[in-house]
């Protein structure tokens, strides 16, 4: 198992800027504003030949009982109990305050190894602070400039000596999958949806513990966090995203940032489970959710969550699964399945129906069944003629999957109606057992063989 180390530190100190250089990318949202992170985030952090977990946690805070804070400072208090060392932080331009006293005696207290690190540590201006660290009585503290990259050797040395064993050079450095390992490889799962749609809950419930956090008040999730869960005998790799509201309504920026890193969430992802209230389901901003994950080309599940507070009548995912055909013909046949987060009902079936998708989404129809299905489909619905010229469609093929590609050569390519491209694209869909997945026609012209002589005749 790999050595962990967490970074804790009251708000505002770089803990996510040091994080993000560690990990060597931007993993962590950033900003000025204290307190931007919320849960904890783990990353596969390397620093020379050095290679461990990182673990980035919310700025320790007092709060009162029950409240946000409290909760997040519970989750930096489970990633201190679960690491093999610490990184403790202080703002060397800030000097050492009094909250840095107080969870410095939280850090011995741990009783872990401890590196004491004074951030923000470049120029005349950090000297002073840096001074100040040694009376925390933490050791020598190391100045960086996480920012900036400053620094580091001397925290290659302090992180070196703490390590149980030196590192194998030979070892796979990233940890990438091999080709032949697909059906092993853990399926990359999003789940976006309105704020207070009750993803974190949902993913909770998934684990079998309280690793994201989660409130009754909206917005709660700001980074996009990734945990590993294994369910049927697969392993998924399930990333929680802030809610997704209406671009009118976003007007702070740290919420701009957290959109973004949903955005990215989403084109990292290869299946996206789109979460609605029951209460609630099929609003305008569900509906454009769809649409960005088909226009993305992800495999698509829609979960109706809170099932629980339904009044059962009979009938109802019925009624689901028609209002899904009616908002969302783009994505026909998307699997829907009733879910609830906090008795954990219908989970099974979710995390089979994302199984499915993945699969669909992977699919590559046989080149004979192609052929044949093609010269089926221009027989029963002929090509209509534009401008007085009937249009030749000659041929399709399939070059790729991930999602389910077509190239569709024929005479002219920009006077396809898109009426019948989507004739085509649902046809395909029945035929091959493609549903709701994003299924992608593209129009080539076939090179015209008497081209060459009609430029002569000109």
């Amino acid at each position: 198992m790999a050595f962990t180390i967490a970074l804790i530190g009251r708000p505002n100190v770089g803990k996510s800027t040091l994080f993000n250089r560690l990990v060597g990318q931007k993993l962590a949202l950033v900003d000025d504003q204290p307190g931007v992170t919320r849960d904890r985030r783990e990353g596969d952090a390397r620093l020379g030949d050095l290679r461990f977990t990182i673990i980035d946690t919310a700025g320790l805070d007092e709060g009162a009982k029950g409240s946000l804070t409290q909760r997040m400072r519970a989750q930096t208090a489970k990633a201190i109990a679960d690491a093999d060392a610490l990184m403790f932080i202080v703002d060397a331009r800030a000097g050492v305050t009094p909250q840095d006293k107080m969870f410095a005696d939280l850090a011995r207290k741990a009783d872990k190894p401890v590196v004491l690190i004074a951030n923000k540590s470049e120029g005349k201006h950090g000297e002073a602070g840096t001074a100040e660290a040694f009376a925390l009585g933490l050791g020598d503290p190391v100045p960086i400039s996480a920012e900036h990259g400053e620094g580091l050797s001397d925290l290659y040395d302090a992180l070196a000596a703490l390590m149980p064993e030196p590192v194998d050079e030979g070892d796979e450095a990233d940890g990438a999958p091999e080709a032949g390992d697909e059906a092993t490889r853990p399926i990359r799962v999003a789940i976006v949806g309105r704020p207070n749609a009750g993803k974190s809950t949902l993913i909770n419930q998934l684990l079998g513990e309280e690793r994201l956090l989660t409130s009754p008040e909206a917005g709660t999730t700001r980074d996009s966090i990734a945990v590993d869960v294994q369910r049927q005998g697969r392993d998924f790799r399930v990333f929680d995203t802030a809610g997704l509201r209406r671009r009118s309504r976003i007007e702070e920026k740290l919420e701009k940032l957290s959109v973004a890193d949903t955005l990215r969430a989403i084109r990292f992802a290869e299946v996206v489970v789109l979460l609605m209230d029951s209460q609630n389901r099929f609003e305008e901003q569900d509906l454009r959710i769809a649409d960005l994950v088909e226009r993305e080309g992800r495999a698509l599940v829609i979960a109706v969550n809170k099932w629980d507070l339904v009044e059962r009548k009979g009938g109802e995912i019925a009624t689901l699964r028609e209002d899904a055909e009616r908002f969302l013909p783009q994505v026909r046949g998307v699997p829907l399945v009733a879910v609830s987060g906090i008795s954990g009902e219908g989970l099974d079936r979710l995390m089979k129906a994302v199984q499915e998708a993945y699969a669909v989404w992977n699919k590559r129809a046989p080149t004979s069944a192609l052929n044949r299905w093609f010269e089926h489909a221009i027989n029963a619905n002929p090509p209509p003629a534009v401008s007085g010229r009937r249009l030749k469609l000659n041929y399709i093929t399939q070059p790729k999957a991930r999602p389910p590609s077509f190239v569709l050569f024929c005479s002219r390519a920009d006077a396809v109606p898109d009426s019948y491209k989507r004739y085509l694209v649902n046809s395909l869909r029945e035929a091959f057992d493609m549903p709701g997945t994003p299924v992608r026609i593209i129009l080539r012209e076939k090179a015209n063989p008497f081209e060459h002589k009609r430029k002569k005749m000109r």
